[in-house]
């Protein structure tokens, strides 16, 4: 099983961060949010990785491709220009970095993908964004319903405290109460790369065209968590994803930290 994670975009909602990286290395903690995503994967046994490059990709392929050496201990000989690496801790992953182009769009980016998917049924998910979905308990019910597409969804939390009133008195506060009721795409697809058939081009936008035909011809199951689901849209979003970890009480990596 493959996991292909949208990487590209421009995040200019955190422009701020975004100057000198793409959004999905923004770090909570000392690791980018991307590798947060591929350890969720990993803790169900998913630990090959095709990741979608676009703006400053570059990035993103230095981060890997310096990824053994950081995670271990060195030794330089500058001598004889050798290095050689001690017990390093890296994760057992096969990451490809492919460049899908700046401009592209997310049903371009998959299409540009596929042929390192092979034949099989994969994953695929924003690198955005952190959840405690059971990936395994999603590919369970993606191979039970036997349709083309499954698309995990979501309800959002609330993004203001909510008061609790009784006529002209506030009895109470609601921290954070859940949005309106309504569930909305949260990423963490199961697809077959049949679905290739229903993208266009560069231009294709996923959740347009792509995912309304799908669900048009009934091709597109749904699959509902409940739990921890969380974007890094906002500066906002960034602050309490961080204030989480550094908690110690972050859902997302209840699994593997």
């Amino acid at each position: 099983m493959k996991a292909v994670i949208l990487a590209g975009g421009l995040g200019s909602r955190l422009s701020e961060e975004t100057q000198v990286r793409p959004k999905p290395m923004i770090e909570i903690g000392d690791k980018p949010i991307l590798w947060h995503i591929m350890k969720t994967y990993a803790g169900h046994g998913v630990t090959e990785f095709i990741v979608c490059l676009g703006y400053k990709g570059y990035v993103i392929k230095e981060f890997f491709a310096n990824y053994y050496l950081h995670a271990g201990d060195v030794t330089f000989d500058l001598a004889r220009n050798a290095m050689e690496v001690h017990q390093s801790t890296a994760e057992p992953w096969r990451v490809t970095l492919v460049e899908t182009g700046d401009d592209t769009m997310t049903g371009g980016r998959l299409a540009r993908v596929l042929q390192y998917v092979g034949d099989e049924d994969f994953c695929m998910t924003y690198g955005d964004g952190v959840a405690d979905v059971d990936i395994g308990a999603l590919l369970a019910y993606h191979r039970q319903q036997g349709r083309l597409a499954t698309v995990t969804a979501v309800q959002p939390p609330g993004r203001f405290g909510a008061l609790e009133i009784d006529g002209s008195a506030v009895t109470g506060f609601a921290e954070k109460p859940q949005g309106d009721g309504g569930w909305i795409n949260g990423g963490y697809f199961v697809l077959s790369p049949a679905v290739a058939g229903y993208i266009e081009g560069d231009a294709s936008v996923w959740e347009r065209e792509p995912m309304e035909r799908l669900a048009a011809e009934r091709q597109l199951s749904v699959y509902h968590h409940t739990g921890f689901w969380q974007p890094m849209d906002t500066q906002r979003d960034m602050r309490q994803l961080q204030a989480m970890w550094e908690s110690g009480d972050a859902p997302w990596a209840a699994a593997w930290r």
